[in-house]
């Protein structure tokens, strides 16, 4: 019970004070579950990224699902979730009841305007972080297919079906030789 309590206090701070969505929640998440809890190694933390991010859904919602359930099962992924929902859920609750009174306020754009740059480096800290000891032809696919997608317009789940299947023929190959 102790363990699932720790899981959603984890996942509700992190749910409560991250601004700038699910990516901008990540390097929180990996502080929480690799070097305050040990829940997960850098290894596995990257790998459950990458099926978080292939999962449909909200990044930081699948992320908390797969460390709760790594951890203490359906209930771990049930306190995990809990953890993250409730904050934003009371947030919007509040703002849907109060927005009409601010929504043109100068200090409250203002404030939104500032946090921009904090949250563009929450999203950018994670990639980098993700990326060292990546060997370079890797940084260059990635580099190569992020600016496919973004000047071209290619949706992202043609390139995760590429490499989803480039990932099996390497493994199917890989064991042959062995």
């Amino acid at each position: 019970m102790r363990e699932l309590c720790n899981i959603f206090w984890s996942f509700l701070k992190i749910g409560a004070f991250t601004f700038g969505g699910g990516y901008a929640m990540i390097p929180l998440i990996q502080h929480e579950v690799i070097h305050r809890h040990g829940w997960l190694k850098e290894g596995e933390f990257v790998e459950l990224l990458t099926l978080a991010q292939a999962a449909p859904g909200p990044i930081a919602l699948n992320t908390a699902v797969f460390v709760g359930y790594k951890q203490r099962g359906y209930w771990g992924s049930l306190a995990a979730v809990m953890g993250i929902v409730v904050p934003s859920f009371a947030i919007i609750l509040l703002v849907a009841m109060f927005f009409a009174d601010v929504r043109n306020n100068a200090w409250v754009d203002a404030a939104f305007r500032g946090m921009r740059p904090a949250v563009v480096a929450l999203i950018v800290a994670p990639i980098v972080g993700l990326t060292r000891g990546m060997r370079a032809w890797l940084l260059a696919i990635s580099a190569a297919v992020a600016l496919t997608v973004w000047y071209f317009g290619f949706s992202p789940v043609w390139f995760l079906l590429a490499g989803a299947v480039g990932g099996a023929l390497w493994a199917a190959f890989s064991r042959k030789e062995a």
